[in-house]
């Protein structure tokens, strides 16, 4: 009985977009109007997914025949490769053959007829065998001469680490992995660069992808040691490192978990750098009690984090340093707070500095880097620990911070260098900066909780700010606070109303959705991209594809504190998200909480583009005034019976309803509501000075910078 046919892979309509050398607008006007476009093979409604054969016989007919680029043809290729059980372990191999190879001997291998090929990928793939940890003998095979070929094109036009990102990539899809994250770049160099000197060997014992590592040899070390406890990132970590490292460097990755089965016990290295899992119970608490690491204290169920800690130090010479990203958790839970005693007491732990939310993932999240040093039983005990806080005031959430594109990285980089620099070289004369860094006694840690939280240690240090200084700053926030006061009152008293009459006014109201269905308005929302296709968009953009930051993007946040657009969306997600016109009325879709719920965008937010979240509303000028709209669009009664939920309030915007007045009266009303506006923009502006003037001044008092003026 004949077997049937393997079934085709299926593609995102993003995919197609690379398949054709199209955008995602272009596929989506394919599916509207041509009848005969694939229909969707699986998937949702929401994100289809198209039989991968037909979209190609598809495009074959329009005299589309290829991809729009080597890596795009070489994502394709995998989906199709006939062995169903094949990994991309010896297409790893493969891409450090050919990346030793000059363009002229790639394009020589890829006019080989096909049992050549094979033969020679066999004979590459078999040279470079001991480098990529737990590989089986490679055998290529007739079926496999269309993705060499794919592969071979891929490194030769965009190059070998291009071609590793797409099949690390298609490992981590079909192994269905997850929490495999890479450190964004500007972070891994920023913590390469916190560990003093130039050290030789380095040691990360959760490589991931290898990013830290590569910094490391950036900066010069020649022994690179890496473990990962998935196969496909201790693959893709051997090879990469092996192509950026150079001549020289000696590359040795494994396989495992570190805590539970430490490839390298016996291994001591100039450096640690590691950006371990967080929040893993699972870590081996059970089996490790006795373990001989935890010299700081047996860790906790809970603190993870703290065991690779240890496991860190336990792998330093003495003097040596470790550099890791940890949530904020781990320097303030009551659980790990024996173990945080223990680490400053020792003087193993040196520093720690807040980063700004979106600065890796998770990344709603401000991470924090730790600083350790394993100590030196001929050195005196340090007797300070440095803080950088380089967030500054809390951020409001959904307020920026959503994306690593949106860290000033720059400035984070030189705060924390710059402070950590300047109190390596002399602990006991490091001057604090005011509102930034600030080196903390070990007394003065050691208290009941051992917080060893940045913003704790900095911002509490009024003492540190010269008595001239906060007077002018104090000076400076009461003016603002009078001119704002002046202004509040100004405003309130130019806005007129009067009384109805002797009832309330009775309306005749038509609902959002009649009025749009009527062309009086527009209502628009943007489309989220589905998680596969930003975690491809994402891989894109780590390896110097098209698809970084760029488009600025407002989002709930910003209308609720009242900011310009903070989001960045890249080009391919600002084709989900239409773009703002002056005199747009834009409504958050979470209506609780505090701050604006709605906003009339005017000329400075002309061509941002809209954010998931928020609702937009685009009137006809001939039939509706904006400010009109505004007003009772944002009105409570309105939006409580247009919410849905309990704690926390979803708008339906079809159900908001508006009066139906004249165009003329409209404009009376809207040019109340603005002046509305404008008297609560001026009332929070005002709030927010009075609450920076009484901290100031109560901060000024009690640390001894200000005194009352004599009576």
């Amino acid at each position: 009985m004949p077997q049937p046919p393997a079934p085709s892979a299926q593609v995102t309509a993003a995919e197609i977009s690379r398949i054709a050398g199209v955008t995602r607008a272009t596929v989506s006007n394919w599916r509207r109007r041509h009848d005969d476009f694939p229909a969707p093979s699986g998937g949702t409604d929401s994100s289809p997914l198209y039989d991968l054969e037909e979209v190609r016989a598809w495009l074959a007919s329009r005299g589309q025949h290829t991809a729009a680029t080597p890596s795009g043809e070489l994502r394709t290729t995998l989906r199709l490769r006939e062995r169903a059980d094949a990994g991309t372990s010896d297409l790893l191999l493969l891409v450090l053959a050919a990346a030793r190879r000059p363009a002229d001997d790639l394009t020589a291998l890829l006019a080989l007829p096909d049992d050549a090929l094979v033969k020679q990928a066999n004979d590459a793939a078999v040279e470079v065998a001991d480098v990529v940890p737990d590989t089986d003998p490679v055998r290529f095979a007739a079926a496999d001469t269309t993705v060499l070929r794919a592969l071979l094109l891929c490194v030769r036009d965009e190059g070998a680490q291009t071609a590793l990102g797409v099949l690390a990539e298609r490992e981590l899809e079909d192994s269905a992995a997850s929490g495999a994250y890479r450190t964004p770049p500007p972070l891994a160099d920023l913590l390469a660069r916190l560990v003093p000197g130039s050290p030789a060997r380095v040691l990360d014992p959760a490589c991931g992808s290898g990013t830290l590592l590569t910094a490391a040899a950036a900066r010069g070390a020649r022994e690179l040691y890496g473990q990962d406890s998935l196969p496909v990132q201790a693959r893709r970590t051997a090879v990469g490192l092996t192509l950026t490292a150079g001549e020289g460097a000696d590359v040795t990755v494994r396989t495992g978990d570190s805590l539970r089965a430490d490839a390298f016990p016996d291994l001591t290295v100039d450096a640690v750098l590691c950006n371990p899992p967080y929040g893993d119970r699972d870590w081996g608490h059970d089996e490790l009690a006795y373990d001989s690491r935890w010299a700081y204290g047996f860790p906790p169920r809970a603190e993870s984090e703290l065991a690779w800690v240890q496991h860190a130090l336990a792998h330093l010479e003495p003097g040596g340093h470790a550099v890791l990203l940890l949530p904020p958790a781990t320097a303030s839970r009551s659980s790990g707070r024996r173990i945080r005693a223990e680490l400053i007491r020792s003087g193993a732990l040196r520093a720690v500095a807040s980063l700004p939310p979106g600065a890796a993932i998770p990344l709603h999240i401000g991470l924090q880097v730790w600083v350790l040093q394993r100590p030196e039983p001929t050195r005196p005990t340090y007797q300070t620990v440095l803080f950088v806080d380089t967030v500054g005031e809390p951020s409001v959430p959904g307020r920026g911070g959503t994306r690593s594109g949106s860290v000033d990285w720059a400035r984070v980089t030189e705060q924390i260098l710059s402070a950590w620099t300047a109190y390596a070289s002399d602990p006991d004369r490091f001057e604090a900066l005011a509102g930034v860094a600030r080196a903390v006694s070990v007394v003065d840690l050691l208290d009941e909780v051992v917080d060893v939280t940045p913003a704790r240690q900095v911002r509490t240090a009024q003492a540190d700010i010269a008595p001239q200084a906060l007077a002018r700053e104090a000076a400076a926030a009461r003016e603002g606070l009078t001119t704002a006061v002046r202004t509040v009152a100004e405003l309130a008293g130019t806005t007129a109303w009067d009384a109805a009459g002797a009832s309330a006014r009775d309306w005749r109201t038509a609902t959002v959705s009649d009025l749009a269905r009527g062309g009086a308005l527009k209502v628009l929302r943007a489309v989220p991209v589905s998680p596969r296709a930003a975690a491809a968009e994402a891989e894109d953009a780590e390896e110097g594809a098209d698809g970084g930051a760029h488009r600025p993007v407002l989002t709930g946040g910003d209308i609720a504190g009242g900011t310009g657009p903070t989001g960045r969306a890249s080009d391919a997600q600002a084709e989900q998200m239409p773009e703002i016109a002056e005199g747009d009325v834009l409504v958050r879709n979470l209506v609780g909480g505090t701050g604006p719920v709605a906003r009339v965008a005017c000329e400075a937010e002309a061509g941002a583009l809209l954010g998931v979240g928020v609702h937009l509303f685009r009137p006809d000028p001939a039939r509706l005034d904006p400010w009109f709209l505004l007003g009772f669009l944002s009105s409570e009664a309105n939006l409580a019976g247009a919410s849905t939920g309990s704690s926390t309030l979803h708008l339906t915007p079809g159900r908001l309803r508006v009066p139906l007045l004249p165009l003329e009266e409209q404009r009376r009303y809207g040019e109340v509501f603005r002046h509305v506006e404008a008297l609560r923009e001026q009332a929070r502006r005002a709030r927010d000075l009075a609450e920076e003037t009484a901290r100031l001044v109560s901060g000024g008092l009690t640390g001894g910078q200000l005194v009352p003026e004599p009576a």
